[in-house]
């Protein structure tokens, strides 16, 4: 229902509130709705070009219209963390987005999305182990 309002031109702040409302009665989490969100999110990309070169581009498009979602569902680290953990499985497990990652993770913290503390225990500790050295690799010049 959220990518049908989305692609509907509903009004993103009526999403939130939405959202808001739903995980209120449903008494979900902030950091679960980030992995509600990010389900949607892994539809949509499954359908782009799967030439690694355009994939990134596409990607950094298309979720550039969602930063004032995710935004409006990162206000704490965990859920900050849920997501960037969530965008390293994401590419993970679909290789032609392996060299997406680190340009995903600018464009949040550039919106505010992310936070650079948060980024930071992500790379220090708080990575997943899937994909670790090539996401640590890719984050390097960024964190430091």
């Amino acid at each position: 229902a959220l990518l049908d309002d989305i692609h509907d031109n509903k009004a993103l702040k009526d999403i939130i509130v939405d959202i808001k409302e739903l995980a209120l009665k449903s008494n979900i989490p902030e950091h679960e709705i980030i992995s509600l969100v990010n389900l949607g999110h892994r539809y949509v990309c499954r359908e782009w070009n799967k030439k690694e070169e355009l994939v990134t581009d596409q990607a950094i498009k298309h979720l550039r219209g969602y930063c004032t979602l995710l935004e409006a569902f990162t206000t704490t680290d965990r859920s900050e963390l849920s997501l960037i953990l969530k965008v390293q499985e994401f590419c993970y497990e679909n290789m032609n987005f392996m060299k997406a990652f680190q340009k995903i993770i600018l464009l949040f913290y550039k919106t505010e999305v992310l936070s650079e503390e948060t980024i930071l225990r992500w790379y220090k500790d708080a990575h997943a182990t899937k994909g670790k050295m090539h996401f640590l690799e890719q984050m390097k010049n960024m964190v430091e």
